[in-house]
């Protein structure tokens, strides 16, 4: 009796990152999930299909594949297995980061639509050494202290503000808004707040998910919903194994990716502090580890069903700080709904009838809530010691650098590969705060680390659980 005791008392304090929500719960946080994450999944692969001279049917094909490999990879980091996966509710999904150097491979073929393969091959050598450098990465946390995470919890929402700008844009961030759209975001955005206001419980935790139905209604009559996609959708379409044909080593190409891999695993890194802190089960070396062998490991598999490298997605951080459901369980099917969206073209393209303005009104309480949690951890951090307040300030500039001007470093004077570092915004912010940190807590006389705001590592409570 008293061993089926202690058993019943250890299910019912499982940590609310490993409780499995009723169905109804589970379906409906994942499907709000794949909202708030699908115009980041599918942007990549329109934006190469087209600069590489894909003909329509072929872009659609890639959207599917960029669909299908970011299901799989988020089922390996939510759910995992061996050493593999964060176990936290994390969303993978294709880097942004890396569509310019592989429109930079394509720029270095004689004909751009024989890049795709050369790009896949590079992505493959890359996967790999990311998964075998993982283990270092994992050690890397007890570099990031309450100063040096808090800053990087804010830049990452203050660089995916303009993303959601650009949305309400109508995805052209070089025009105004224009009336309609405006009105729609605002609608959205009204909406969400005031259904967070007067909503309780369940209802009220999917909150983003009702705003964007309701946006995506109120768009109708305005002539903002196309649905040319869906009619001309196939019913079912699998991306059948290296389909651009067989992938190819150039030695350009795979260090461009692998230092793309070293960008995405630190932006991964970053994301995983954050949404460890949020969950409340900080991430700890383990953690770390196992997070970036799935962002590798997916990234790897990745090319063989013509995907791309994938990393962390920071939107659904804000998604899971807003609604407090915290099981990544939800997030894994959010991870199975995207491999069955990347099978079936036709649905796939009902969630593309949300307008980028209505996602764009919700991107705003989603990506500034990511912004406001980095501010809270900052105020936890010591700022009132000089040190901390110089490390944040510098950190935050460095960082919205490539945020307010895309141009900045585009001189000929900033190498390539150097310029793949600084114009991630999350990275150079996460470096330049890394290394002012040991500048200032771990050499010479600054070293400290009983002081304020620059606390020891710290470990997860909590066992995980090996799947």
């Amino acid at each position: 009796m008293a061993t089926a005791s202690r058993t019943t008392g250890q299910r019912r304090a499982a940590h609310p990152v490993d409780e499995v929500p009723r169905p109804g719960k589970l379906l409906a946080t994942g499907l709000q999930h794949v909202a708030a994450s699908y115009a980041g999944v599918v942007a990549p692969p329109l934006v190469i299909g087209a600069s590489v001279g894909l003909p329509p049917a072929q872009v659609t094909f890639l959207v599917g594949a960029a669909l299908f490999t970011a299901g799989l990879a988020t089922l390996l980091q939510t759910i995992g297995f061996w050493k593999v996966g964060a176990r936290l509710p994390f969303v993978n999904g294709v880097s942004f980061a890396g569509v310019a150097p592989v429109l930079a491979v394509a720029d270095q073929q004689a004909d751009r639509r024989d890049a795709l393969p050369v790009v896949y091959g590079a992505v493959m050598v890359a996967g790999v050494l990311g998964f075998l450098l993982a283990p270092w990465f994992g050690r890397l946390v007890r570099f990031f202290p309450p100063v040096v995470s808090g800053t990087v919890i804010t830049l990452i929402g203050l660089s995916l503000l303009p993303v959601a700008f650009g949305w309400i844009q109508g995805g052209h961030p070089d025009r105004p808004a224009s009336g309609t759209n405006l009105g729609l975001a605002g609608a959205t955005l009204a909406i969400v707040l005031l259904l967070r206001r007067v909503l309780r419980g369940f209802p009220r935790q999917i909150a983003v998910l009702l705003g964007l139905v309701a946006g995506t209604l109120l768009a109708i009559p305005a002539g903002a919903v196309h649905t040319g996609v869906t009619r001309h959708a196939a019913l079912v379409g699998f991306p059948a194994p290296f389909h651009f044909g067989a992938p190819h080593l150039q030695l350009a190409a795979v260090l461009s990716m692998c230092i793309l891999m070293l960008v995405c695993m630190t932006e991964s890194t970053a994301d995983m502090m954050a949404l460890g802190e949020i969950v409340g089960r900080p991430a700890d070396e383990r953690t770390i580890a196992g997070g970036l062998r799935a962002d590798t490991l997916g990234s790897a598999l990745s090319p063989l069903f013509n995907g791309f490298a994938n990393s962390a997605f920071a939107q659904n951080i804000g998604l899971v700080a807003l609604t407090g459901v915290r099981s990544r369980f939800t997030v894994a099917v959010c991870g199975l709904m995207f491999a069955l969206l990347g099978l079936s073209p036709a649905f796939a393209s009902l969630v593309a009838l949300v307008p980028q303005p209505v996602l764009g009104g919700a991107g705003l309480v989603l990506f500034g809530t990511v912004a406001a949690g980095g501010v809270g951890v900052l105020v936890g951090a010591g700022l009132e010691r000089g040190d901390n307040m110089l490390i944040a300030a510098v950190s935050l500039g460095v960082g919205l650098i490539p945020v307010v001007s895309h141009t900045f470093y585009a001189s000929a004077a900033v190498p390539e590969t150097l310029r793949t570092v600084l114009n991630s915004g999350v990275s150079a912010g996460c470096l330049t705060a890394v290394l002012l940190n040991l500048a200032f807590h771990h050499l010479g006389r600054g070293r400290d680390r009983a002081a304020p705001g620059v606390p020891a590592p710290r470990v997860a409570d909590e066992e995980k659980p090996v799947m």
